[in-house]
């Protein structure tokens, strides 16, 4: 048997074979690319209100199933939009995993320099934040897949040490160290694990009209430390509404710090890794970065 390949080829005609041989009651609808995409899926859209995404990469090919199964009882209980998928694909045609049908979200890509102000999308952030760690799942069984109480930034210690040293002279490798020390220290979460998005960064929300209105890819979904969600502070928000959303959300100052730590260990190595080859991961890589030097 042949191995899988670690980046399967995905184009527009495979896309609409499996649309077509799978769930044909979509057969008539126009599929369109939809770009940009992320890094970790292909994306179409599928008439107006359903999109198609078929992960790109290993590591991300439990993401149709899980959000099929937490995402539809999650969205009714946050004041955001969420992605509600409404079917699974089955690896077909020489494609090798579960992709997935969502309803379609309107909206833009949020960012700093529109939003960034904003301290009214902090305060509404904050909610989104309180709401989902409180999300209770209605006696629904949790699979291993949401399991991330394990997580630590002590498991990213070495990578984010040989980053800082390889970015020193582009920014601050003394008052990065500085930081990342005092994240490691900082007392960990003691109490119950709580809901978490996992990759709660400016890429990952929508706005309309220049309001939020969706938060989008809930593959790191999950129960664990709330400081990883912390990083929206330092992607998106200025030192003003970086304020006014720690004030809302009410984190104690160990979970502060080492949502500063995630912020960094996340922004260095989307640097190290993208920075070279995308001028626009790079301003917003390191825009995050120097955001979690000034706290």
């Amino acid at each position: 048997m042949a191995p899988t390949p670690t980046r399967p080829a995905i184009d527009t005609a495979l896309v609409r074979r499996l649309i077509d041989s799978q769930f044909p009651q979509w057969a008539g609808l126009p599929l369109e690319l939809f770009e940009p995409a992320g890094s970790d899926h292909v994306i179409h859209r599928l008439g107006d209100e359903l999109s198609v995404r078929l992960p790109r990469r290993p590591g991300v090919v439990g993401q149709a199933r899980k959000e099929l199964m937490w995402l539809p009882r999650l969205a009714p209980h946050v004041p955001l939009a969420v992605p509600v998928p409404v079917a699974v694909g089955e690896p077909d045609l020489g494609y090798p995993w579960p992709w997935a049908v969502t309803r379609w979200l309107d909206g833009e890509v949020a960012s700093a320099e529109a939003l960034g102000e904003s301290h009214e999308t902090a305060v509404r952030l904050a909610g989104f934040l309180t709401a989902l760690q409180r999300f209770e799942p209605g006696g629904l069984a949790l699979t291993p897949d949401v399991d991330r109480a394990s997580e630590s930034l002590h498991g990213r210690d070495r990578a984010t040490r040989a980053a800082i040293a390889a970015l020193d002279g582009v920014f601050d490798a003394r008052a990065m160290t500085r930081v990342w020390e005092a994240a490691l220290s900082a007392p960990a979460w003691d109490r119950p694990p709580v809901w978490v998005h996992g990759d709660f960064h400016t890429g990952n929300l929508l706005t309309v009209e220049g309001r939020l209105s969706a938060v989008i890819d809930f593959g790191g979904f999950g129960l664990g430390d709330p400081a990883c969600d912390l990083m929206i502070a330092f992607t998106l928000m200025s030192a003003g509404s970086r304020a006014a959303f720690r004030a809302a959300l009410g984190p104690d100052d160990a979970t502060w710090t080492r949502g500063r730590g995630w912020a960094l260990a996340t922004g260095l190595n989307a640097h190290t890794a993208y920075a070279a080859t995308d001028p626009r991961v790079a301003a917003q890589t390191a825009r995050q970065i120097r955001a979690a030097l000034a706290g």
